[in-house]
């Protein structure tokens, strides 16, 4: 008798929802064989109402204990539902230009404020680098590390400090070496400043700072020798790439340092999560700065020895971040996300 009180039970449970579950199932099915852009308006509006619909139906399953058949058939629906609903699957391709036109411009300007203190510290460290080695030079051994500086220092002759900015041989081998070292350098400077931005921001603005004393300093040395010139023509054409995702992922540990000392509503750990990820956003996209940064530094300024061109390839680059990251993406969907601060 309870045996067959329950059969009839599920029963009833089955046919009173079951068109609703035949109906969220035809959607999904059409949303993994062609994709979401082949739902209708009314379609799309309706998909997550029968998700959250047949998602109500299983947890009363569960509590009421009803058949294992009905529990996994509404398990599995509930699974595939979910990533239609919020995983929807994209072209790679699509994803990647939705990240480059909407999301990483977007994400920068949401957090502009963050970037221009570590825009700022940067540059802070860079005079105090100069003004300091320039007083003395031998302080010059204090910003330097000896493994960056590979005999470009106070010791070196002027001659032996301007040969390797236009000498493609041998000596510019060497200042490849440099230039690598100093890559290598920057991107761990601004890896590690974001990771740090949890300790209350002071390690990330200390990196930060430190990171423009070394070019300060090294900047100071040679504009001791006469040497500016050539030496900013040989730096900035990857240098102003380079320095930009340094900032970027300065003001992205900004951001969770900010996440942190200024939870809002939220507590810090779910602060955190929610600043997380969009400063991971511009955390990715500074990766690719580096990455291009480096492209630059090792093809175009090993190739192009003329400094007319070399300055003008760093005011190109230049002018296309600032355009980028002021106009690239505005007034796209994206740009109407809600303030996780003000999220329920």
């Amino acid at each position: 008798m309870a045996t067959r009180k329950f059969v009839l039970r599920s029963y009833e449970f089955r046919r009173e929802r079951e068109k609703t579950w035949r109906e969220l199932e035809r959607l999904v099915d059409r949303v993994e064989k062609s994709g979401i852009k082949n739902l209708s308006a009314a379609e799309l509006t309706r998909l997550p109402a029968l998700y959250r619909a047949t998602l109500s139906a299983l947890s009363v399953a569960r509590a009421i204990s009803l058949d294992r058949a009905l529990l996994d058939y509404l398990e599995g629906l509930c699974s595939r539902a979910y990533f239609a609903v919020y995983g929807t699957k994209r072209h790679p391709l699509e994803t990647i230009a939705e990240f480059f036109a909407v999301k990483f411009p977007q994400t920068f300007r949401r957090f502009r404020w963050q970037m221009a203190i570590s825009g700022l510290v940067l540059i802070l460290g860079g005079v105090t680098g100069f003004a300091m080695t320039a007083w003395d030079i031998d302080n010059y051994y204090a910003f330097v590390p000896d493994a960056m500086a590979q005999g470009r220092d106070p010791a070196a002759s002027t001659e032996e400090l301007r040969e390797p900015l236009y000498d493609p041989g041998t000596a510019g081998d060497e200042l490849l070496l440099f230039a690598m070292s100093l890559f290598d350098h920057n991107a761990r400077i601004g890896i590690m400043a974001f990771c740090l931005g949890f300790a209350a921001g002071i390690p990330c603005v200390l990196l930060i700072f430190y990171n423009g004393t070394v070019l300060g300093a090294f900047a100071a040395l040679y504009h001791d020798r006469g040497l500016s010139v050539e030496l900013w023509a040989w730096l900035l054409p990857h240098g102003v790439t380079e320095l930009l995702a340094v900032v970027l992922c300065g003001g992205a540990g900004l951001v969770l340092a900010e996440s942190l000392l200024l939870p809002g509503r939220h507590t810090r750990l779910e602060n955190l999560a929610l600043r997380g990820r969009e400063a991971a956003v511009i955390v990715l996209g500074a990766v690719i700065l580096f990455f291009i940064a480096g492209l630059i530094e090792g093809i175009f300024r090993q190739v192009v020895k003329d400094l007319t061109l070399r300055y003008a390839m760093a005011t190109a680059t230049g002018v296309w971040w600032i355009v980028y990251f002021g106009l690239v993406g505005r007034g796209a969907r994206a740009e109407q996300a809600v303030d996780p601060g003000d999220e329920g």
